[in-house]
């Protein structure tokens, strides 16, 4: 696998685990209410690292992901991107409500924001099935058992990003952790089901 960065930034990779930096106050997210609203700079919601390859066609990408949950929607995600306003990312964040959650943001020119289920610890499996250009996040506790979290359309290409994404929107930032990632070139027939 090839990968590329957009918005550089350190990372150590060793065996199967893979550690991202989230700079402070990095964030993609497009809504100029949320700009207002927070007091965050435009120029900070388009600047996270986001470490990717390219890749055409259906697939299924799983990975273990963790950090520390230090500051508010500090997450260690993975994220789809036709480009800076067509993407998607499914994030294991600490919420502005103190839960270690599974949120989804899927942007269509404006960005959305949907807080799913709250985890307990650290470390969450994450997984994303494209079947054309329809998508699904699912989150595993024990990376065998995967649960729906969110289904959607999104307008892409058919080469798309698809990566490991580390965010700190608040933040002093930190490390993102990422283990056995995989991404498969497959089609699944439910994308729904996780299986």
């Amino acid at each position: 696998m090839e990968f590329k960065w957009l918005n550089k930034s350190s990372i150590r990779q060793t065996g199967d685990r893979i550690e991202i930096t989230a700079p402070a106050r990095t964030d993609f997210f497009c809504s100029s209410l949320d700009q207002c609203k927070e007091g965050v700079l435009p120029e900070s919601l388009c600047n996270t690292p986001y470490y990717y390859m390219e890749m055409e066609g259906d697939f299924v990408l799983k990975v273990k992901v963790s950090h520390d949950f230090k500051d508010t929607y500090d997450s260690a995600s993975v994220m789809v991107m036709k480009d800076q306003n067509c993407w998607a990312k499914c994030c294991f964040e600490l919420t502005d409500f103190g839960t270690h959650a599974a949120v989804s943001v899927v942007t269509k020119g404006d960005s959305d924001d949907a807080n799913g289920c709250n985890l307990e610890g650290k470390t969450v499996w994450r997984q994303v099935f494209r079947g054309g250009n329809n998508f699904s996040f699912h989150y595993s506790v024990d990376g065998i058992n995967f649960y729906m979290m969110r289904y959607f359309l999104l307008p892409v290409d058919p080469v798309i990003k698809v990566g490991l994404w580390a965010q700190a929107p608040v933040g002093n930032g930190g490390i993102r952790v990422y283990k056995n990632l995989s991404i498969e070139k497959r089609t699944e027939r439910n994308i729904r089901a996780g299986k």
